[in-house]
């Protein structure tokens, strides 16, 4: 059984490294060895998705084991596979990237209501709205209680897709306050702007 040391490693390296050790070998088992909790969550997300039955130890404080078992013994599903969205191919996909709790420079006080106002209005895209992606200053909207969060639920509750980056959310201390949305890598951010039809960066 393979074992992948990925201790020491940033997001998206441990899910890169599983990605090829499947592609690779094939293993209907494997280990995964990760020292944060963005990898933790990742990795495992992305054992699942192909077709692994997983498993998570906390060896010593901060570090895990990801046992994995039931593979089916061919290649990972490719990035644009996993993730995909249901939205019909007629519908053009627009990707919503957000890097900052606030919108526009100058007042703060100003910018946080400029944003919840841009969240309540994104419903107005219709199916045409495929994914937002929370990055840096970004994911604090994923925690922080008002009326940006209740959109972004509202949102996630339509069907649109929520990914929260799990590196920003770890440097902010913030992993485990996340109310909506999908820990993610850099590997799933970097794949859905390719995958996106239209990219608006408020």
């Amino acid at each position: 059984m393979p074992i992948l040391d990925c201790r020491g490693l940033t997001c998206p390296q441990p899910v890169v490294k599983t990605k090829e050790c499947i592609a690779k070998d094939h293993p209907r088992e494997l280990e995964v060895l990760v020292d944060n909790q963005a990898s933790l969550e990742n990795v495992s997300r992305f054992l699942t998705k192909n077709g692994y039955s997983v498993a998570n130890e906390e060896t010593t404080p901060g570090s895990w084991k990801i046992t994995a078992h039931g593979g089916d013994a061919q290649a990972p599903v490719e990035d644009a596979e996993y993730l995909a969205c249901p939205t019909p191919k007629t519908v053009a996909k627009t990707l919503v990237l957000i890097t900052s709790e606030t919108l526009g420079v100058g007042d703060d006080t100003l910018g946080s209501g400029l944003m919840a106002n841009f969240l309540a209005t994104l419903s107005e895209l219709g199916d045409q709205l495929w994914r937002i992606v929370l990055l840096n200053g970004g994911v604090k909207l994923s925690v922080k209680e008002g009326k940006a969060l209740e959109s972004l639920k509202a949102l996630e509750a339509q069907g649109v897709s929520l990914l929260v980056c799990g590196t920003c959310l770890g440097h902010y201390g913030l992993l485990d306050k996340k109310q909506v949305g999908e820990t993610t890598n850099m590997l799933d951010i970097v794949t859905s702007l390719s995958l996106a039809d239209k990219v608006i960066r408020p």
